[in-house]
């Protein structure tokens, strides 16, 4: 690890560099690596469509070697414009591999260009291409287009081989959670990075390559991978259920718990989930030959889906959905036909859309049009109400190229919520909206949303996992009692998975150990399980700075909607309950080491952050 390429767009030139050892030991890649350049080149209080910000796209050690599980994956890291945020976004499927195959381990894309480009990576060698004829189309359309223009030089067998990433019309739109897809169907979705490739009029990086991923110790390697591999096998979780049903065998495991958000969190229960479960896409959708094309290289618990919709108006087949996906479109917008959910996927897989926020933020709308927010001249006639399937396509299609009541769509739910005159009801962290699970009946996961430093997210610490699954063990998901150290644990050790760059669902069956074991067979350096949960507090303290440095974060953003703390769920297992914040936070920020949110010089310098501390100090943000 250690080849990056330099991408200036405004000067349309390309240099090769390397990384010092010293930052790989100690960011080792991917979100790491990412934060680590962000925090040395970008003025943290940089618009982030502006040419100032920078673009990072990283593998990690992992990626690409053969036999090491779920390491098909790479990783974007940039500032986002729906948050203001230092932000990650994680993408499976193929390209990331392929990518390291090509002989590029990180790509820093700086500037913008004057006109569309895109990037052609070949066996180490990279140049830049006009993108002109490439703009304004579809995700799927791009993508086939490279490959029979690339055709033409290195054959249509090679052709068929390249891995593209791209961003659709709602990237070129700057939709402000506008995805990278790549694969067609895999999306680098939350926090707009689509959009910053927009402003750069960056629309592509195609990928082919034949050099084999180095590894340090091969016998090592080997036995860290059957280690692993021995784990994965036997959970319950990678083994048989993500396997049979995919991530939406969550639907009906949620609803049953009470904290399914439905119809934009005013409640955890919707009668009709098993009308839009994992079990009921099985039976209905699921496509097996499609399937097999979505699986993520390397992947051997095989989550993805691939599903075929023939009913009109709904037709259509491609990859998922997924459960965030089938939350978003589906309770959170009070809508039960799985059909026209699926076809929402579709759209935002060909348009480059995230689903979380595209679903989530139609949901949205539908409240403000029920309270009477919304002048009906805006909708253009559309029902938008609860249950609405026609809503949720026609809406994703006018969010993408900003038509009427889309324009306000894509600018996402807390700014949408402020302009109809109710930002009560933007179910947002730090201007990200929240996902599928309702925190009111699994404290350590409302402290996760809050505390989460990219904004409302369920992977910084899936305190789903303990408090609902019972992996490693079930836990009192309705207690605050050990919350707060739980939740800065798997920050830290997630932090690492994601600088790795691996599957988190992998941490269904392995945890620090394993990816240490990984990690030191792969790079010759001996990293301990101390070493892994050091590095991810370093990654996490380094990104609070950068937010820090940005707005001021600390106290004031570590907080959830009013309705979550304020609002008691009003029905089902988890009835009565709201998230009781206060009784967990000021125990984090002392297992921390922060003040009011803030990191200490204390700590940072204890983690080798010296010259962050040296900013905050500068800034006057260093907490005394």
């Amino acid at each position: 690890m250690g080849k990056v390429l330099r991408v200036n767009l405004t000067k349309g030139k390309i240099k090769e560099e390397t990384i010092p050892e010293e930052v790989l030991r100690n960011w080792i890649g991917g979100r790491g690596l990412g934060v680590y350049i962000m925090l040395k080149e970008v003025d943290p209080k940089v618009d982030p469509l502006s040419p100032d910000n920078k673009a990072i796209v990283l593998t990690g050690p992992l990626v690409g070697v053969l036999g090491v599980p779920s390491s098909g994956r790479w990783c974007s890291v940039t500032k986002s414009p729906l948050t203001n945020t230092i932000h990650d976004s994680h993408c499976g499927g193929k390209f990331g591999p392929e990518l390291k195959f090509a002989g590029v381990d990180a790509i820093i894309i700086e500037g913008a260009a004057k006109e569309p480009v895109y990037l052609w990576i070949h066996d180490g060698k990279a140049e830049l291409r006009s993108a002109k004829h490439l703009w304004g189309l579809d995700v799927h359309t791009t993508t086939d287009m490279i490959k029979e223009e690339l055709a033409k030089e290195i054959g249509k067998d090679e052709a068929d081989k390249i891995k593209v990433a791209c961003i659709g019309p709602a990237g070129e739109n700057l939709v402000k959670y506008a995805a990278i897809m790549s694969d067609y169907n895999r999306a680098a979705g939350r926090g707009g990075h689509g959009a910053v490739w927009g402003s750069k009029k960056l629309k592509a990086i195609a990928v082919r390559g034949h050099m084999k991923v180095p590894v340090a110790d091969e016998a090592k390697l080997k036995d860290a991978i059957a280690k692993a591999m021995e784990k994965i096998k036997k959970s319950p979780v990678t083994s048989e259920s993500l396997p049979t049903y995919g991530t939406a065998v969550l639907v009906n495991i949620i609803n049953q718990h009470g904290i399914l958000p439905t119809r934009n969190f005013q409640t955890g229960v919707f009668p009709e989930a098993d009308k839009i479960s994992g079990e009921t896409l099985a039976k209905t959708l699921l496509d097996k030959e499609l399937v097999k094309e979505e699986i993520c290289w390397g992947c051997p618990i095989g989550c993805a889906r691939g599903t075929r919709v023939t009913t009109p108006p709904w037709t259509g087949e491609g990859g998922g959905p997924e459960y965030e996906t089938i939350w978003a479109f589906g309770a959170q917008t009070g809508t039960s036909n799985l059909e026209a959910i699926t076809k929402a996927n579709y759209l935002c897989n060909e348009l480059g859309l995230d689903t979380i926020s595209m679903g989530h933020t139609i949901g949205t709308l539908m409240e403000l049009a029920e309270k009477g927010k919304v002048p009906k001249e805006k909708l253009r006639g559309l029902r938008v109400e609860w249950g609405s399937e026609e809503a949720i396509v026609e809406l994703t299609w006018r969010t993408a190229y900003r038509s009427g009541i889309g324009n306000d769509l894509a600018e996402g739910a807390l700014r949408l919520a402020e302009k109809y005159g109710a930002p009560e009801l933007a179910m947002v962290v730090r201007g990200q909206e929240l996902p599928a699970y309702d925190p009111r009946g699994a404290q350590g996961h409302g402290l996760a949303y809050a505390t989460s430093n990219r904004g409302g997210c369920h992977v910084r610490a899936y305190m789903i996992s303990p408090e609902v699954l019972g992996v490693p063990e079930l836990i009192d998901r309705f207690s605050t009692e050990g919350k707060a150290k739980l939740v800065k644990h798997f920050q830290d050790v997630f932090a690492v998975i994601d600088s790795l760059v691996v599957c988190l669902f992998t941490c269904f069956a392995i945890w620090a150990e394993e990816y240490a074991a990984l990690l030191s067979a792969v790079t010759g350096w001996n990293y301990t399980v101390e070493d892994i949960e050091k590095i991810g507090e370093r990654i996490w303290n380094a990104e609070r700075a950068f937010n820090v440095l940005a707005f001021g974060d600390g106290r004031k953003y570590d907080t959830l909607p009013k309705r979550l703390l304020e609002e008691p769920m009003p029905e089902g297992p988890a009835k009565g309950y709201v998230v009781k914040l206060d009784e967990m936070l000021e125990e984090y920020y002392k297992l921390r080491g922060w003040i009011d949110g803030r990191p200490t010089r204390a700590k940072l310098e204890a983690l080798g952050l010296d010259w962050v501390a040296k900013k905050l100090e500068k800034a006057g943000l260093l907490p005394s």
